[in-house]
This record gives structure tokens, C-alpha cells and sequence, in this order.
């Protein structure tokens, strides 16, 4: 701690070679002093500037704020002189100078007791976790919100302040407030995308996570706004995509990829949603899961067909829905994980007579006709997931060659 206090000491003594000559001699104000006095006046109305806008964030509480702005105040009175300042008598000059060399280290000092961490300097004390005295409780967190939202009934028009509010609200999970701040903000501020996403997203989340209504009223809005916002495209396709309209969830998701990086996270996990809709609606993924080369057989017009019937066990009718969904697939023996063909029905269409053909390939080029043997199977979803999962009910035949007919597959087991 002495070391501490000796450079502390030091330092205070060198601010105080920059001060107090000039006090001492007592220039009287020219033009330059004036011009000197106008800039000290502008930084000090930023750093009042910035002083409350770190108690808008929270950053420090009302104790230290008004602590710091009667500092504040007090340089004003010193580094801004009247015009009669500079003929002040030498003997109030000196005095200003010496009421300067003891005040400056004793306000420094009593700053830093308040507001900083004595603790800190202890060599016996420093070892221990100082996250402690700084951490911010939940409770405290709830007051500044509750403080905040209090003002802003007496100043409505902050659309700075509603726009934390509403944040906050939002990262407390207390989506129907959040809901609240943002329809105050955007009376505030109708015209901004990026409000507007945030609104539909929160709005979203307070009637039950889901984006019809109002939301995606809020959503087109945005985009009308701005055509390129990331979040409104991301929040429009999930829209079109809870409507089950995967064309338009697909179509708003490939303006996003147009704008990000391939290989960023956001363009990998739209990647993802767009080759989830794709699969639903049974259209060739985005990317294949890996580079895929067709095994070279030559095949005449009557292989690129399968057909045959899905049946449903009926001791698994019980267990499940009409509207449950069914996919009819054909997959290679050796060859692309994905299935070459897909067909989507519901449970009530069992049993189905199908047909795949190359015409229903996921990806361009990698067909049933071009694989020397395929499986043909058939799967029951109840999250209608393209990806197959546990608790699926699945049926699959034997291999069998491209072009082969009346084939019979029963879905009679469950995925593990």
C-alpha cells in the first residue's frame, strides 16, 4: 500500500507543476484564454454528457453520479473565467493556487475512497476475488429497471430510455413488458427496421413463441423499411415456415445467404433451416452433407421408376394421429446419406400406392437411375422433422434395383 500512496503523491505533485504556476502568475484572459475557456466548456458539457448516460446504463449509481457531477460543476467554475477573472488580485490569485495544491490530492483521495477499491491496494486483501464487491445482484438489476421505468412515465418522450427498458425487460424474460416499452418506442421512432425486428421478435416470444398476427405484420414492416435487415429475413422466413409455406421460409432465408459470408455462423445455421424446409417440401437440400459421386451405371428410361404400397402395422394404429406425417423414401445401397426421392403424405392417406422417379432427386444429378441398388422405406413423424429421430415409427425393404415395381413396405417398428 505505501508504494501505492508515495506514486499516488508523486503524480498529484506533478498535475500540480502544470496548475499552479499559472494561478500564481495570473495572466489576464486574451483572445487565446477565451479560446481556451470555450474548449474546456465543450469538454466538460461531454463529459457531463457521458456522465449521464453511464447512470442511464447503470453504470454507476445515483450517489456516485452526484458526486461526480458537483466535480463537474466545480471545473466548470475553475476553467471557464470570466472576462474579469485575469485582473483578480495577486493576493486572491496565490490563495486560489495554494486552495488548489491542498484541495486536488484531498478531493482525488476522497473520490477514490468513494468510488474506487481501497481493498485493492492492500497486498494482504488483493489476493482475494474482487468480482465480489462488484457483482450486481438480481434484486439490483429489478431496481434500475423499476427506476427506469418510473421515469419514463414522468419523461415519456426518452426514446433512448424506452429502448433500454424494453431490452432489459427482454433479457429478464419479461417478454409482455418488453412487448409494452417496445410499442412505446416505436411511437417514438416508427421508422427504424432494426426496432421494429426487435419488436416482432419480443412480441413473438409474449403470446406463446409464435410469429402469426401481429408479429409478422411488424416483420413486413421492417423489411418495407429496410430489405437487407438480417433479423427481419430470419424472423419472415420462421413466419412462412410455422405457416408451413416452405417456398416463402426458403425464400426469404436464401436473401440472407446473398448477404453473409458462406462459412459464417449466421449463413451456416440458415443453411440448416433452409435444407429443413427443403426437405419438408420435398426439394433438393441447399448442400449435401458431403461430395457425392454417383456410381457410373448406365440405366434405361424405365429405371429412373420405383413403385410399390406403404402399409401401417395395425397394432401400431393405435399409437398414432391422422394427420401425423408419413415420408416415402428411396435411399442408395452405397452411395449419398440423403434420400434420393422423397414423398410426404399423413397417416390417414395409408395405405398409399407410390411411385418415385428421377424427377423427385434431392440434388441435381443424383438420381435414382443413376445407383445400382437402392432402399426403399417409409417413416412416421410426429414432429413432421425431416431428420429421422427417436420414437419414429419406420418400415424399410430389402435392396433392390432402380425400376423395380410392386414393391411392399410395412411400417412396423420404432426408432431407439
Amino acid at each position: 500500500m505505501s508504494t501505492f500512496l508515495i506514486l499516488a503523491t508523486l503524480l498529484s505533485a506533478v498535475a500540480l507543476l502544470f496548475v499552479l504556476p499559472t494561478l500564481l502568475r495570473g495572466q489576464v484572459a486574451t483572445g487565446p484564454q477565451v479560446q481556451r475557456d470555450d474548449l474546456n466548456l465543450a469538454v466538460l458539457r461531454d463529459q457531463l454528457r457521458e456522465l449521464d448516460v453511464d447512470l442511464k446504463l447503470g453504470a454507476i449509481g445515483a450517489p456516485a453520479y452526484q458526486v461526480a457531477r458537483h466535480e463537474l460543476e466545480r471545473r466548470v467554475l475553475e476553467d471557464v473565467h470570466s472576462p474579469e477573472a485575469g485582473n483578480a488580485p495577486a493576493s486572491a490569485r496565490r490563495w486560489v493556487g495554494f486552495a488548489t495544491a491542498v484541495a486536488l490530492p484531498a478531493l482525488a483521495a476522497a473520490l477514490y475512497l468513494y468510488l474506487g477499491t481501497p481493498a485493492g491496494i492492500d497486498p494482504v486483501k488483493v489476493s482475494a476475488p474482487v468480482e465480489a464487491s462488484h457483482a450486481v445482484t438480481d434484486e439490483q438489476i429489478a431496481n434500475m429497471v423499476a427506476g427506469l421505468s418510473a421515469r419514463l412515465k414522468t419523461n415519456p418522450n426518452d426514446a433512448q430510455g424506452w429502448s433500454m427498458l424494453a431490452r432489459s425487460y427482454s433479457a429478464m424474460s419479461r417478454f409482455s413488458e418488453s412487448a409494452a416499452a417496445y410499442a412505446q418506442l416505436v411511437k417514438l421512432v416508427p421508422d427504424n427496421a432494426e426496432v421494429l425486428a426487435d419488436y416482432a421478435d419480443t412480441l413473438a416470444m409474449a403470446q406463446n413463441k409464435t410469429l402469426l398476427g401481429e408479429p409478422e405484420q411488424l416483420v413486413q414492416r421492417a423489411l418495407q423499411l429496410d430489405p437487407n435487415n438480417l433479423k427481419a429475413l430470419s424472423l419472415a422466413g420462421s413466419g412462412a415456415f410455422e405457416r408451413r409455406d416452405y417456398a416463402q421460409a426458403i425464400a426469404q432465408w436464401e436473401k440472407i445467404m446473398a448477404l453473409e459470408p458462406p462459412e459464417s455462423d449466421i449463413a451456416r445455421s440458415t443453411r440448416g433451416s433452409i435444407n429443413e424446409a427443403r426437405a419438408l417440401a420435398g426439394m433438393a437440400p441447399a448442400t449435401p452433407a458431403r461430395p457425392v459421386t454417383p456410381a457410373p451405371v448406365a440405366a434405361p428410361a424405365a429405371a429412373s421408376r420405383l413403385g410399390g404400397v406403404v402399409n401401417l402395422d395395425p397394432a401400431l394404429r393405435a399409437r398414432v394421429a391422422d394427420t401425423d406425417t408419413v415420408f416415402i423414401f428411396a435411399r442408395a445401397v452405397e452411395g449419398p446419406p440423403f434420400p434420393l426421392a422423397v414423398l410426404r403424405k399423413q397417416v390417414k392417406d395409408l395405405p398409399f400406392t407410390f411411385v418415385l422417379d428421377d424427377s423427385m432427386s434431392m440434388t441435381p444429378g443424383v438420381v435414382l437411375s443413376g445407383f445400382a441398388q437402392v432402399v426403399v422405406g417409409a417413416r412416421i413423424s410426429k414432429s413432421a422433422s425431416a431428420t429421422p429421430g427417436a420414437g419414429d415409427f419406420e418400415g424399410l425393404g430389402q435392396p433392390v434395383k432402380p425400376g423395380a415395381q410392386g414393391l411392399t413396405i410395412t411400417i412396423n417398428a420404432q426408432r431407439k
